[in-house]
């Protein structure tokens, strides 16, 4: 597990998020430190997506602050959001890649934006970055209805690599996915966390994915985050975090009994 520094990579406090008359976020903390997966858990309405939005300063905070790389998100001067923006890569639940466009024109559109190059380079590079997760260069010329489940979220997450970000946000990476291309894709992010030393922030429901990839993990409960290792989850009495790792759906999934050590612990290394 990454040794916690003084200057978490993602720094929230006391964040605040309205809706009307309804309080999403009540005074919510959380860090994430560098070179770690951190998985965010909540049930429906708990402002899971809220808090990646305003992480990347798609909203604006009803309190408290966010900051990245030690810097107030909405603090930030347009040429230093642009480069915060090019720091960090994201992929959305349905993978969002636009339907007109090819798998590589995809690909290409970061890079057309901030980086304008040759038309020989960008296809090179999406080609690159293809390859980088798993699909083979005849995917580049395809569109998104052409692809299976599975390769739209790679073609996504190709997509959000293709800036070589050192932060990664991926939301609900598994979704939809068959078991066997869940646990593919598991092993991808694993991969390329330790090759390309990223630091990963995952909104996900599916506890083989937690318990296979997370070094720690932030529950949403009212209002507020816990934030724990996964054996330490395994230990918490509160309600709705014990009912999540020991009720039907978890014990399904082989989640370890409270007081059992994590046995994927050892498989992350």
């Amino acid at each position: 597990m990454p040794q916690l520094s003084a200057t978490p990579i993602i720094r929230v406090r006391g964040l605040v998020s309205r809706f009307g008359a309804q309080v999403v976020h009540d005074g919510l903390d959380m860090d994430v430190q560098a070179n770690e997966i951190f998985g965010i858990v909540g049930g429906s309405g708990t402002g899971k997506s809220v808090l990646l939005r305003t992480i990347l300063g798609l909203r604006v905070p009803d309190g408290g602050s966010v900051e990245l790389h030690g810097k107030d998100v909405q603090q930030l001067a347009a040429a230093d959001r642009t480069a915060l923006v090019q720091s960090y890569g994201v992929t959305f639940q349905n993978g969002a890649l636009i339907s007109s466009l090819t798998v590589a024109q995809n690909i290409q559109l970061p890079l057309r934006e901030y980086f304008p190059a040759s038309e020989k380079t960008l296809n090179e590079l999406a080609e690159l970055n293809l390859a980088l997760v798993g699909l083979t260069p005849d995917a580049g010329p395809k569109y998104p209805s052409q692809l299976s489940g599975g390769m739209i979220k790679r073609a996504a997450l190709a997509r959000a690599l293709s800036l070589e970000p050192k932060l990664l946000f991926l939301d609900e990476p598994t979704a939809g996915l068959d078991p066997i291309s869940a646990a593919a894709f598991d092993e991808l992010l694993l991969y390329l966390h330790s090759q390309l030393r990223l630091t990963v922030v995952m909104i996900t429901h599916d506890l083989d994915t937690l318990f296979r990839t997370c070094s720690r993990v932030g529950v949403i409960v009212d209002g507020r985050m816990i934030t724990d290792t996964l054996d330490g989850m395994l230990q918490n009495q509160n309600p709705w975090i014990h009912e999540y790792f020991h009720g039907q759906r978890a014990r399904a999934a082989g989640v370890p009994a409270a007081g059992t050590p994590a046995a994927a612990k050892d498989s992350r290394g």
